[in-house]
């Protein structure tokens, strides 16, 4: 099986780390070199610096690791030529091209999987498995908070350079960290009603936001609430979430799911899997999208799961600059 990585940045790395670890070695490296990280790794294997001949050595599987804003300028192509995608979140920075990519995977026969990775975690997906089951009754509301120090993300780079700091490139808070908008989502379901405060808080050199408080209504009749922020240290990353029978509490610190009985007056605690790290979600992702190219899985994270976050993502920018409420068909 050939794989075509676009994209050689942080998440590109990782992505052509695991596949070496998965056993995967016909590798080939499409790049513009604009990374900031050390070639040494990526010695002994093919590069090529246009998408054309790219995809004219016929990979079945694509994984797309650039930039936000050129995501599409791959991933478009590649579904046209039938391609396996495995599509870094988020889909893109706008939502302009997203139905032309949605056509192209249907023209190709391929599928997309949208890298949103929290899908893959071990205490997360405990979570959903026991949201469905009722263990805290009828979710009534869901608080996320995901803030971090943007210096700190990406040490070895000037942070006012990179991709997360650019709206060139489809940088700001609310796109880079918008994984707490699938995971929202994922557990409670779709969002009927959003609003949003916008803003740059911070003493940093950037032009995009870095902070954002978004509101929203569920489908199910639930409320929500997200904080974003590029300025928290130490960095927080939690979930909680209020039913009518207990609440659900998940912290990404140390990956330990909290369920509180209301009936019982009890709390249990579920930590994950003995000697989890941080990169065993993206293993995990890895080769499940190794399982999609081979026919045997379906995407755990589709392109409409992606489209849907990019409009929340959209649609928080929408609400702070209209000064209201957008409302979701």
């Amino acid at each position: 099986m050939k794989y075509l990585i676009a994209g050689l940045g942080s998440i590109g790395r990782r992505h052509f780390r695991n596949l070496i670890a998965l056993g995967e070695r016909d590798i080939l490296l499409y790049r513009t070199y604009h990374s900031t990280l050390p070639d040494d790794e990526l010695a002994g294997f093919p590069v090529v610096t246009d998408l054309e001949s790219a995809l004219s050595y016929q990979p079945q599987a694509v994984i797309v690791a650039n930039p936000t804003a050129l995501h599409l300028e791959v991933a478009i192509p590649a579904a046209r030529a039938g391609c396996q995608i495995l599509l870094e979140k988020p889909i893109s920075h706008s939502m302009e091209g997203v139905s032309e990519l949605a056509r192209a995977v249907e023209q190709g026969g391929g599928q997309v999987l949208v890298g949103f990775q929290y899908r893959f975690h071990p205490s997360l997906i405990q979570a959903s498995h026991y949201l469905k089951e009722g263990v805290i009754g009828r979710p009534l509301s869901i608080r996320a908070v995901y803030g971090e120090y943007l210096p700190n993300m990406h040490p070895w780079e000037d942070y006012r350079q990179s991709y997360s700091s650019r709206k060139d490139l489809g940088g700001g808070v609310i796109l880079t960290l918008c994984h707490p908008l699938d995971t929202m989502r994922w557990m409670i379901g779709e969002v009927q009603e959003l609003w949003a405060f916008v803003g740059k808080l911070n003493y940093m050199e950037l032009n995009v936001e870095d902070t954002a408080e978004i509101g929203l209504r569920f489908a199910t009749g639930a409320v929500g609430s997200l904080h974003l922020d590029y300025y928290q240290r130490p960095p927080a990353h939690y979930l909680v979430i209020v039913g009518d029978q207990g609440i659900l509490r998940w912290n990404n610190a140390n990956g330990v799911l909290q369920i509180y009985h209301a009936d019982l007056g009890k709390m249990e605690t579920f930590p994950p899997p003995r000697g989890f790290g941080r990169n065993d979600m993206f293993l995990a992702e890895m080769r499940h999208f190794m399982a999609v190219v081979r026919g045997e899985e379906s995407p755990a994270c589709t392109l409409e799961d992606g489209r849907k976050v990019l409009e929340l993502a959209l649609a928080a920018h929408e609400s702070q600059n209209v000064g209201g409420l957008i409302k979701f068909l």
